[in-house]
């Protein structure tokens, strides 16, 4: 559901796009907080495959998953917390979703290369003449500038970057560490609808556009990326495997839980083995990529968050 939009103060073009976060990101637009700006994106493969008969093997990877941006926000200094509010997706007509010879859990029984073209029109996905549903719009690609890794737009980690996550939606707000003066952010890698694990390693890849609200929260900040739905708060994680990053998002979500409400680690610990929910949101093994996890943490009455403003 889109949020409330009175204003757009700027568009970006996707033409100004990165393909990586990196610690010393020029900015193509400086906001204050509370700005609103569109950006217009890319599919993932950069507009590379439109026809069943352009296959992934043959693209240039080194245009995979650009990112519009970065855009600076005035006051957003090492230590603070950008706050991104997503107010609007809006994917364009068509997207693709490839199968990646060497990607994904079923990729031993099927063929590959294969690129399977989706329509979408008023908010349904035509999957085929028999099989259509509503799209559930996200981002993937969500960053902000590094501590001081150049890491490709391929890449999650504690910045962002390739995020994959479809809670990543419409009134999703998302608390990124700031590493360096302004933030820097930018987004990209828009999904008409992507399910937990992107088990192939595609959701179905679309351009179009995104409009979201900034915002800073100064002098707080948790090692990761931190979401807030209406109902939850969520914590991720990065690994090469999935245990290894479900313990990194377990730790994100304890630290948080103990730094905001006096709470001990083994309370902390506890809270989350009753209440809390540990998600997969990309696994397409095997690939290269990594594997993101999740900690979903409903909103207790006791805990209305846990960054409290």
């Amino acid at each position: 559901m889109t949020q409330s939009i009175d204003r757009v103060d700027h568009v970006i073009p996707k033409e100004e796009a990165v393909f990586s976060f990196g610690p010393e990101m020029k900015p193509v637009l400086e906001v204050d907080p509370g700005a609103v700006v569109t950006f217009e994106t890319h599919d993932c493969f950069s507009g590379q495959i439109q026809t069943e008969h352009d296959l992934v093997t043959d693209i240039d990877f080194s245009k995979v998953n650009p990112a519009t941006g970065p855009v600076a926000v005035r006051g957003a200094e090492p230590g603070d917390s950008l706050i991104v509010e997503i107010l609007d997706i809006r994917p364009g007509p068509q997207g693709v979703a490839t199968i990646i010879p060497g990607y994904g859990q079923l990729i031993d029984i099927v063929e590959s290369p294969v690129t399977k073209v989706l329509p979408v029109r008023d908010g349904i996905v035509h999957f085929n003449d028999e099989i259509r549903f509503p799209m559930r719009p996200m981002v993937g690609v969500v960053g902000v500038a590094t501590g001081g890794e150049e890491i490709t737009n391929a890449m999650p980690g504690q910045h962002g970057g390739n995020l994959d996550d479809h809670l990543h939606g419409i009134g999703t707000k998302i608390y990124f560490p700031v590493r360096q003066r302004g933030a820097m952010f930018g987004v990209g890698d828009m999904h008409a609808s992507m399910g937990d694990g992107e088990i192939c390693g595609t959701g179905i890849e679309i351009a179009g556009e995104v409009t979201v609200r900034f915002d800073l929260l100064k002098g707080k900040q948790g090692a990761w990326p931190v979401s807030e739905t209406a109902e939850a708060w969520i914590a991720h994680g990065t690994a090469t495997e999935f245990p290894d990053a479900m313990r990194e998002a377990f730790r994100e979500a304890a630290y948080l839980l103990a730094g905001e409400w006096g709470l001990d680690l083994e309370d902390a610990f506890i809270l989350l083995s009753i209440r809390a929910d540990v998600g997969v949101a990309q696994a397409c093994k095997p690939s290269p990529f990594a594997t993101i996890a999740r900690v979903v943490m409903p909103k207790l009455d006791a805990i209305p968050g846990p960054f409290r403003i």
